[in-house]
C-alpha cells in the first residue's frame, strides 16, 4: 500500500485528453422493469422521492447492479420510491448523465470516476462504495503470441484511450521496458483502442493479435480460440484491485442520504446473496443482461467470466490511488487533487448494522 503522503498526491486530467470527451451519444438506454421489482404493499417513499435513477454497464463486472435489478433488491429497500435504470457503454456518458441529473447513483470503473471528479475540481461526485474486483485479462492469439515477450511488436486492443484497462496495459508495457506513445498507441506495441462490442470481430478478422479487456469480452475471445496470457489480478497484492465502484452525485447525496443509504443497503445485501448463491446469481445476472440487451451470454463465455470476478463492498481505495499513479506515469494525468473522492460514511453505517467489517478510504475521504 502506498505511503500516506503518496495517497494525497494530486492528479489532474490533461485538458485535451480525449478520454474526457463523450464516448457515446445520449445517456444510455433504459432498462426494462422486472416483475420481481414490484413495490411491496404498504411501502412508503424514501425522502419523498418518486424515483431513484440508477446507472450501470451491461457487463459482468457490474453484476451487483444487474442482480439487484433482476432480483428486486433495490426496489425492496427503496419501498414506494421507484428504482429506475439506465445502461451505458462508456464511462464518460455515465458521468455526463450523473452531472445532468439523468441518473442519481451509478456503477462505474475507477478511471471514469477519477476523471469525472478531477474535471469538476472535486464538485460533482463521490465514490460511496465498492462492487467488484478482478475480471480483466490479456487474451492473445496463441499462434502469434506464445509468451509475454512475444507481445512486443503486436497489435493489442484496449477498450478506450485512458480507460481503466488502457491505463493498466500501458503501465504493464512500461514495466517490460518497452516504449509506447500513450495518446497515439504507437510504439513497441501497437495499442488499438476498440469498443468491447467489436473486439471479438476484430480478433476473428486478424486486425488485432489480442486484447487487454474486462469480462465478458475476455471470455468471448477465448471462445473464439484466444488464450489467456495474463490475468491482471496476478499483478496486484492479494490479487485484488478495484474494477467497479459505486458513485453518487454530491447534490443527491446531500439532499437524499436516506435514499443513498437504501441503495447501499441493497448493494451489500446483493453481494452477500451473490457470494452465497453463485450459480443462481450468475443466472440472474445473465437474465438481466438479456433483458437489457436482448441477448444472453452463452455458457462457454458466462462460466469462466464469472469465476474471475470477486464481488466486494470494499472500494479497495489504495488500488484506485495506484491506478491513478499509473495514469500519471503514462502521461495521461498530471497533478490535481483526489482528496475527498470517497465518502464511505453511509456504507460503513450499513456494514456495521449488518455485522460486517467496515472499509477504508486510504486517506482520500471527505475530511
Amino acid at each position: 500500500m502506498p505511503a500516506p503522503s503518496a495517497l494525497r498526491r494530486t492528479f489532474a486530467v490533461i485538458a485535451a485528453l480525449p478520454l474526457l470527451t463523450l464516448a457515446a451519444c445520449g445517456y444510455g438506454s433504459d432498462s426494462k422493469d422486472d416483475d420481481t421489482a414490484k413495490v411491496a404493499a404498504g411501502a412508503k417513499k424514501i425522502d419523498g422521492l418518486d424515483s431513484v435513477k440508477i446507472g450501470y454497464f451491461g457487463n459482468l463486472t457490474h453484476a451487483t447492479a444487474l442482480v439487484a435489478n433482476q432480483k428486486g433488491f433495490f426496489q425492496k429497500e427503496l419501498g414506494a420510491t421507484k428504482a429506475s435504470y439506465a445502461t451505458f457503454n462508456a464511462g464518460p456518458s455515465e458521468i455526463e448523465a450523473l452531472n445532468s441529473g439523468s441518473i442519481d447513483i451509478g456503477w462505474i470503473g475507477p478511471s471514469p470516476a477519477i476523471n469525472g471528479f478531477t474535471k469538476s475540481k472535486g464538485t460533482n461526485l463521490r465514490i460511496i462504495g465498492g462492487s467488484a474486483s478482478g475480471g480483466v485479462k490479456l487474451v492473445v492469439n496463441p499462434k502469434k503470441i506464445k509468451s509475454l515477450k512475444d507481445v512486443k511488436g503486436k497489435k493489442i486492443a484496449t477498450p478506450q484511450l485512458g480507460n481503466t484497462q488502457d491505463v493498466a496495459f500501458l503501465n504493464w508495457i512500461s514495466e517490460q521496458g518497452w516504449k509506447v506513445d500513450a495518446e497515439s498507441g504507437a510504439g513497441d506495441v501497437s495499442v488499438v483502442r476498440t469498443d468491447n462490442k467489436v473486439t471479438p470481430d476484430a480478433y476473428k478478422s486478424g486486425s488485432i493479435d489480442g486484447a487487454w479487456v474486462p469480462e465478458p469480452t475476455a471470455s468471448k475471445l477465448v471462445a473464439e480460440g484466444g488464450k489467456v496470457l495474463l490475468d491482471e489480478a496476478d499483478l496486484w497484492p492479494d490479487k485484488k484491485f478495484v474494477i467497479t465502484n459505486i458513485i453518487v452525485s454530491q447534490k443527491f447525496l446531500k439532499e437524499h442520504p436516506k435514499a443513498v443509504e437504501a441503495v447501499l443497503k441493497a448493494s451489500v445485501e446483493t453481494n452477500k446473496w451473490i457470494n452465497a448463491n453463485p450459480d443462481e446469481a450468475k443466472a440472474a445476472a445473465n437474465k438481466q443482461l438479456e433483458a437489457d440487451s436482448g441477448k444472453a451470454l452463452p455458457n462457454d463465455v458466462l462460466d469462466p467470466a464469472w469465476k474471475s470476478i470477486q464481488f466486494t463492498n470494499d472500494p479497495l481505495a489504495s488500488t484506485l490511488n495506484t491506478e491513478a499513479e499509473h495514469a500519471v506515469k503514462a502521461g495521461l494525468l498530471e497533478d490535481p487533487l483526489l482528496d475527498g473522492i470517497y465518502d464511505l460514511t453511509l456504507l460503513n453505517k450499513v456494514l456495521k448494522a449488518d455485522g460486517e467489517s467496515t472499509v477504508d478510504d486510504a486517506g482520500l475521504g471527505v475530511k
